[in-house]
């Protein structure tokens, strides 16, 4: 063997563990935020129902002693089905409301306002009458309240393990955008989307973020709540949006955050500051396109 083929062989084969070691940085890069912890979560901020406070009729009470902080409460009871409404202006959300008396909470989406909450009771297949109602003139502490709270749709408390799982995923992170990020992450590799589930899922469910975490699958509606208690128990305002996406107008639920600093959430996803951005963690998960769409043309419908 020549000592030309001898150098050869050495510059090959440095070039190729240099490559190698390129091409591991690139598959373990970090995202800038999401290790060496500093993050300090503000208090978590709760929804409660407040019987001393809230006014009604007979077995209904409407609680709007908190809608400066971005939600009011409800609570009643009943022979037949029940629904709530929230209406501010010409927007109208209509909710199911238990009628065995379990109090809920429902977030204020259409910001600061003049509001009416009314009661109604099912009386004739899709037809409702109203028991009780109340209005309230609205002035929100911040924009953000209604979705720094956990609520009907977005259900979590301090004891919750999804909560305990985002301090614990926050804890590794130095700021807001390290939180989503890892957050994001675990999400992606730990929730499995559940196609039966999506198949024979029935009007009126509502999802449940600690056993989304237990079970590690869902749907995309519980892909967003989980990642909106996740956030939200964390102080970075989230939102759980429902509408549709292309192609083929499906009907689907994903997220937006709010970040005051520019963070890159993944290697593609850059969070400018400031400004409402879109995650999918159903999509990043890799759920079929016929529950997902391909990522594109998103119209939003609800907010919560």
């Amino acid at each position: 063997m020549t000592k030309r083929t001898i150098w050869m062989r050495v510059l090959c084969l440095g070039l190729a563990l240099l490559l190698a070691a390129c091409s591991s940085q690139a598959a373990t890069q970090e995202i800038p935020g999401t290790t060496g912890g500093g993050y300090t979560a503000p208090p978590m901020q709760t929804s409660i129902f407040d019987a001393q406070a809230a006014q009604g009729v007979g077995g209904v009470q409407i609680d709007t002693s908190h809608v400066s902080q971005g939600y009011v409460a409800a609570s009643a009871t009943g022979d037949s089905r029940l629904k709530f409404q929230v209406i501010c202006g010409d927007v109208k959300y209509n909710y199911d409301l238990p009628n065995d008396g379990t109090p809920q909470c429902y977030v204020l989406q259409s910001g600061s306002g003049a509001y009416t909450f009314r009661v109604m009771q099912n009386t004739t297949e899709d037809k409702y009458a109203e028991l009780y109602s109340t209005s309230a003139d609205v002035q929100l502490e911040s924009e953000f309240a209604p979705f720094l709270r956990p609520s009907q749709m977005v259900s979590y408390t301090a004891d919750s393990q999804c909560v305990a799982k985002a301090a614990e995923l926050a804890a590794q992170a130095s700021t807001a955008s390290g939180v989503v990020a890892n957050i994001y992450a675990y999400i992606q590799n730990n929730i499995r989307y559940d196609t039966q589930k999506a198949e024979t899922v029935q009007a009126g469910y509502l999802p449940d973020p600690d056993e989304t975490l237990q079970t590690g699958k869902g749907i995309c509606y519980d892909y967003a709540s989980l990642a909106a208690a996740m956030l939200r128990s964390q102080g970075i305002p989230t939102k759980l949006i429902t509408g549709y996406v292309q192609p083929g107008d499906l009907y689907h639920a994903w997220n937006m955050i709010w970040l005051e600093e520019t963070g890159w959430i993944t290697v593609k996803i850059e969070a400018p500051a400031n400004s409402w951005e879109r995650i999918d963690l159903t999509f990043a998960a890799g759920a079929s396109a016929a529950y997902t769409g391909d990522g594109t043309g998103y119209t939003d419908r609800l907010t919560y």
